[in-house]
């Protein structure tokens, strides 16, 4: 999955850079992220090749091939630290790393890092982020979703290259 995304990025990127004669650039660009706006209060399901449980430090660490769904958002790493609640009761939050894509609907990001927390509904994507929106893209060093909101900010040196409207006749 991961390869094809890859694929899909370096093909999605090369042809909308293909269709406008620059780039845009800034230093921080607010984001819709509807596509990506999800329910925070559904459970969450993890898939890994191993998992190790540390009860001293209330963690576990999915390992290997990492496939986390939440609803329709799905997002896969090498590595997904979890953290429960203080009184064990839930998910207090995700760190991702290895290698992250997240994905739902029509919105694709990927990035080194993320880190997921869930009652906030907050996603914080680092380390040459890509984002897709159909056949718009945008990159940057740090990507922040509210999945409540279907809001994200991109930040660090942001480039952006967006499709062309077509007229109608």
């Amino acid at each position: 999955m991961l390869g094809m995304l890859h694929a899909l990025r370096v093909t999605s990127v090369l042809a909308l850079l293909s269709l406008i004669p620059f780039p845009l650039f800034a230093q921080g660009a607010s984001v819709a992220f509807g596509g990506l706006k999800q329910d925070t209060s559904l459970p969450v399901e993890v898939s890994a090749d191993n998992l190790a449980v540390n009860q001293a430090d209330g963690t576990a660490v999915f390992s290997g091939n990492v496939l986390i769904g939440q609803g329709k958002m799905k997002i896969s790493a090498g590595k997904v630290k979890v953290e429960y609640t203080n009184d064990g009761s839930g998910i207090s939050k995700l760190f991702a790393s290895e290698g992250v894509t997240l994905i739902n609907a029509t919105d694709a990001a990927e990035a080194r890092e993320a880190v997921y927390t869930i009652d906030s509904g907050n996603v914080v994507m680092t380390g040459d982020v890509l984002l897709t929106q159909g056949g718009n893209a945008l990159s940057g060093q740090k990507l922040v979703i509210n999945l409540k909101a279907g809001t994200g900010v991109m930040e660090g040196r942001v480039q952006t290259v967006f499709q062309p409207g077509k007229a109608k006749n």
